[in-house]
């Protein structure tokens, strides 16, 4: 009953941080380190997966209008933008796997991620909000949300959510529900795909009988129910709100964490 508590709360902490720009893998890794329990790579993508869910049900108007008028160029051209933003990201993430690289097990390096992009948020907001309004996503600003994406990916504490949108408005898409809205459609395919990935490799790996599916479906289902709820907010939210206020949470915590976790830890 206790490990069905800790599932409920994980997916709950992924359905609030995966949108919006706190970091949803660097809450996720410090939960697990104080006191929710680890968990396989499969249960936090599989319930990152839960939260996409919900935005692709919030844009799914969106994502059929691109899909059924394709033949318009406006929409054929947006849908060629996503496309490359979500191969940028999967073929330099694929290149990192092969590389090695791994989610951190310590929080000190997660809490200065979220320091730094506290910081460096409030000065992108300040610049973006000198740059004249454009909703128009360019092909500048769709490649460079996909590898935006990917170094969030292998660097938790970045956010995902906030190294696409700002990278979106700090390179020609100003406004922010434009920047947001293409930040979240290239989300999609990505965490699906991640999902896919490491679920076969459960699969093939033979540690599928191992995995504890009832947990992975329960947080999925929380995830999505709360994610659903947090992205209606924050799409309300952005259209007369700055994202300082999330700048300065992110300060605040991770100079929390790192007073509370000892050196090197």
């Amino acid at each position: 009953m206790t490990d069905l508590f800790h599932v409920i709360l994980l997916g709950i902490i992924e359905g609030i941080t995966e949108f919006l720009p706190i970091s949803s893998t660097g809450h996720l890794l410090i939960a697990e380190q104080f006191g929710l329990g680890a968990r396989s790579d499969l249960f936090n993508i599989g319930i990152q997966a839960g939260a996409i869910l919900a935005v692709t049900l919030i844009y799914w108007k969106r994502i059929w209008q691109l899909l059924t008028q394709w033949r318009d160029p406006a929409s054929r051209d947006y849908l060629l933008k996503l496309t490359v933003a979500f191969l940028i990201t999967a073929v330099l993430g694929f290149i990192a796997v092969k590389l090695g690289f791994k989610l951190p097990e310590k929080v000190t390096p997660i809490a200065w991620a979220l320091v730094i992009g506290g910081f460096w948020m409030i000065a992108a907001e300040r610049l973006a909000a000198r740059q004249p309004e454009r909703s128009e996503v360019t092909w500048r600003v769709a490649i460079l949300v996909g590898i935006a994406q990917m170094i969030a990916g292998i660097f938790p504490g970045t956010s995902r959510s906030a190294a696409t949108i700002f990278a979106a408005m700090l390179f020609g898409t100003s406004n922010r529900a434009a920047a947001t809205e293409f930040a979240f459609l290239v989300g999609i395919p990505t965490m699906y795909a991640a999902t896919g990935y490491e679920l076969l490799k459960v699969l093939h790996g033979g540690s599928a009988v191992h995995e504890d599916w009832t947990a992975l479906a329960v947080g999925f289902v929380v995830s999505a129910i709360t994610a659903f709820v947090a992205v209606k907010w924050l799409l309300g939210y952005i259209v007369g709100h700055r994202f300082t206020p999330f700048a300065i949470y992110r300060i605040a915590f991770g100079v929390a964490l790192l007073l509370l976790v000892p050196a090197g830890g």
